[in-house]
């Protein structure tokens, strides 16, 4: 049992490194950070646009990581605000300029050709089987941390 948890921490965690890695250079070589790259393949999924409430939920990164992103990707001209009548960002939604589209393209393609790397080797019936196993330990993780914070007067860490 411990081998098994063994395995998959080590697993995942080295996972997760490659990818971090992979976006960092990457990036870097288009100027821009890792951290990026979500936000960037988002924005270009949703033409018309998504709140900083929106990224959160579908990166899961925290809402001060993302206000940054977005500060940063503004600055850089990549993206603007769709802004209410009021004139505030609060709620705005983000859209992708036309220079943010391009830098899209080539997120979208830094996407795939990791994403078929990452898979070589991979048939489709085992990329099926290792995706439904891995949603699977997802959720029954995510429940198990819903348990461990409910009740409790402080709030759990993301």
């Amino acid at each position: 049992m411990i081998e098994r948890f063994e395995k998959l921490t080590t697993g995942i965690g080295q996972i997760y490194k490659s990818i971090q890695k992979i976006k960092k250079h990457e990036m870097n070589s288009m100027g821009l950070k890792g951290t990026h790259v979500m936000c960037i393949h988002y924005l270009n999924l949703h033409p018309d646009g998504l709140t900083a409430a929106d990224l959160c939920s579908l990166t899961k990164e925290d809402k001060a990581g993302i206000s940054r992103i977005l500060s940063d990707l503004e600055k850089q001209g990549f993206l603007a605000y769709d802004l209410p009548q009021t004139g505030k960002k609060y709620r705005a939604k983000a859209c992708l300029t036309s220079e943010g589209k391009e830098y899209a393209k080539k997120v979208t393609n830094l996407i795939l050709q990791a994403t078929l790397e990452g898979g070589n080797g991979i048939t489709e019936e085992e990329r099926e089987i290792f995706y439904r196993i891995l949603f699977l330990i997802s959720d029954n993780l995510n429940r198990v941390c819903t348990e461990l914070c409910s009740g409790k007067a402080e709030s759990c860490p993301e």
